[in-house]
């Protein structure tokens, strides 16, 4: 045996340079690499500049995802006059932007989409990013843009060098919206997937389909037309997984005759559960059954047979759930389907969510294409009254040793909207709050509240919490925040000696600012759950995105000694709070 030296592993003198091509083909040879067949062609376009795919960094920059199929470049939203970042990277109030933009022509090449304006005072230059570089606008560090005319040498070192964005951007969008948009989309383009699951579509129940109690049971509802798909372990080859395609169709009469290789259908009206298997090699399979657990024990009782039979990691199907199988149990799922059209009208079952929609779905889709050729039917029982929740976002006010009077809820024409779902409601607010608002320099006074997301009429936005004390502690209170010069947040409960102090101890809720034409109200809500009533911020109208919200304070009067000015700037405005 030759003992081991170095010149074993010498490299020989003249070694073989590989030119790229030889070596990709030599390595795909081996198969190391694998190639695609068809190249991918970046389709995707901004919607402000029209420039399709993502663009160079110190320009337009990569896109964004705006909504369902549609996107925007990171430095043409980030530029928009309108446009703010926040400190987490999130772009506030792009879809603003863009709607705007679709009105407005560049000043350049005179196409649509242009939001990035010069900003001396009736300059009436308005560019796309791309077109303002082109046409030597300057940008500044504090996300001011002057045109060639306007801009000046002597402000040279505040002036931006490079746009390109490196950290972490993106743009802030409603989730429940974007769900529901996904779900809508009319091309059908786009699938809902959550974890394992592809939602294909969502399905529908009808007026008599819901009244027939066959389509829902007490933790699940079953709608007509859901189509889900995932991949789970094959029945037929070991270690190999294969595409299950989950279908709920309507029984009719004789729903579930045609029922493939699987069991039998649901005959007798009522839903039809069918799976169908997609695997290579094989035909495809249908399985059919009036049940989720009933169609899918089809599968899996062979499938564990299986895996026994050749020592396999065991699975229980007395333990796995066909809706969880389905995806009707994931709580986006469960969010979508409770925000179907009428269902809140089914019988027996117990809402995971309150019987309000979550998200804003289109009606249901008439069988034969037209209502007037079906027959008619009628409800029995009435539709309680459903409140949309929407979209939008929120600061301190230094009016000091002053209290808020809230009106009796006995008089107050808002309450009645709550009187089916009050609890849901509330409920819900507690959990979701955080979405509907957020904090900010107002122009009324210090900081303001302000609507994080579109806020129906009606809704309840926010709770007004603080420490429930007597009148006389609370003005004892008063004199001590003053002397501390602190800003005092207190809300006198009228025709009670009680107040609630939320100076120390308070909510966001307390820097709702006062306005002589208020878009919010403020009442004492009764809860039948709940020891205390609850001071719940209500909306008076719809609120947009970003609009402050404000309410009547409703001082007492006093003299002119001790009047406060009203600064909220209204076209009613008393000019006085007091």
């Amino acid at each position: 045996m030759n003992r081991w030296n170095a010149s074993l592993i010498r490299p020989p003198a003249v070694q073989k340079v590989f030119a790229e091509k030889e070596a990709a083909e030599s390595l795909e040879a081996q198969g190391t690499i694998i190639r695609p067949k068809l190249k991918i062609s970046d389709s995707r376009s901004c919607v402000l500049c029209k420039v399709t795919g993502d663009a160079y960094t110190n320009g337009p920059g990569r896109l964004l995802l705006l909504n369902v199929d549609k996107w925007v470049h990171l430095n043409c939203a980030l530029w928009s006059y309108e446009v703010y970042e926040t400190m987490n990277g999130s772009l506030m109030n792009v879809e603003q932007a863009c709607r705007r933009g679709t009105g407005i022509d560049c000043i350049v090449c005179r196409q649509s989409g242009a939001t990035i304006a010069c900003f001396r005072p009736r300059c009436a230059n308005v560019y796309h990013l791309d077109c303002a570089i082109k046409d030597e606008a300057v940008f500044y560090q504090d996300k001011t843009i002057l045109c060639r005319q306007h801009a000046t040498r002597s402000d040279a070192s505040s002036v931006l060098t490079s746009l390109s964005v490196f950290r972490r951007v993106y743009v802030n969008r409603d989730e429940e919206k974007q769900v529901a948009r996904t779900m809508q989309h009319e091309e059908r383009k786009c699938v809902l997937r959550l974890g394992g699951v592809v939602v294909h579509n969502l399905g529908q129940l009808l007026l008599h389909q819901i009244q027939s109690g066959l389509y829902n049971n007490a933790d699940y509802i079953y709608p007509v037309g859901f189509k889900s798909s995932r991949f789970y372990w094959s029945y037929r080859q070991t270690n190999k997984r294969c595409r299950y395609l989950c279908k709920i169709d309507d029984g009719g009469d004789d729903g579930g005759s045609d029922g493939g290789s699987g069991g039998g259908g649901g005959g007798g009206g009522g839903p039809v559960f069918s799976v169908v298997v997609f695997e290579k090699g094989f035909e495809q399979t249908t399985f059919k059954d009036s049940t989720c657990k009933g169609v899918w024990s089809q599968i899996l009782t062979p499938l564990e047979k299986m895996r026994r039979e050749n020592d396999l990691v065991k699975i229980f199907p007395l333990y796995l759930s066909g809706e969880d199988l389905f995806g009707l149990g994931e709580p986006t799922i469960v969010k979508l389907v409770e925000s179907l059209p009428s269902v809140e009208l089914l019988p027996n079952y117990n809402f995971k969510f309150g019987r309000t929609p979550l998200y804003k779905l289109p009606l249901a889709v008439n069988p034969s294409g037209c209502a007037r050729t079906e027959p008619k039917l009628r409800m029995h029982f009435k539709r309680p009254h459903a409140l949309h929740g929407s979209n939008s976002s929120s600061g301190s006010r230094n009016l000091q040793s002053h209290l808020s009077m809230l009106r009796s809820s006995e008089s107050t024409p808002y309450l009645k909207q709550f009187a089916h779902s009050k609890t849901q409601q509330y409920r819900r607010l507690k959990t979701e709050w955080r979405n509907n608002v957020y904090l900010r320099r107002s122009n009324i006074q210090g900081l303001g509240l302000f609507a994080a997301r579109e806020l129906e009429k009606h809704t309840m936005v926010i709770e007004y919490i603080g420490q429930l004390i007597r009148a006389e502690l609370a003005e004892k209170r008063e004199k001590i925040y003053e002397k501390s010069n602190h800003g005092v947040y207190m809300f006198r409960i009228e025709n009670t000696n009680l107040v609630v102090d939320a100076t120390m101890s308070g909510g966001p809720a307390r820097y709702i600012n006062h306005s002589c034409n208020p878009n919010c109200v403020a009442e004492m809500v009764p809860f039948e759950k709940e020891k205390d009533n609850k001071i719940i911020i209500i909306t008076k109208r719809k609120i947009a995105q970003g609009e402050e919200l404000c309410y009547d304070y409703k001082f007492d009067l006093e003299d002119d000694q001790h009047k406060i000015p009203c600064l909220c700037g209204a076209p009613n405005c008393r000019k006085w709070m007091n």
